[in-house]
């Protein structure tokens, strides 16, 4: 259902700016920096995530 401005009871604030102001487009990544990437992510979803070494206080009073 579609709200006009008639149906609240004050006017909505306008925009911040930061929310409208345009940017220019990030550069594109060098085929080096794409290849790092790549790498890294390769290695992080082949990499077993790291165990915890120190238990919790609450698991060590058990």
């Amino acid at each position: 259902m579609s709200t006009s401005t008639h149906d609240r009871a004050y006017p909505e604030p306008a925009a911040h700016p930061n929310w409208t102001t345009r940017r220019p487009a990030p550069r594109p990544f060098t085929p080096a920096q794409q290849q790092r990437n790549r790498e890294a992510l390769l290695l992080a979803q082949h990499t077993p995530s790291p165990r915890r070494t120190r238990k919790n206080p609450t698991e060590a009073a058990r």
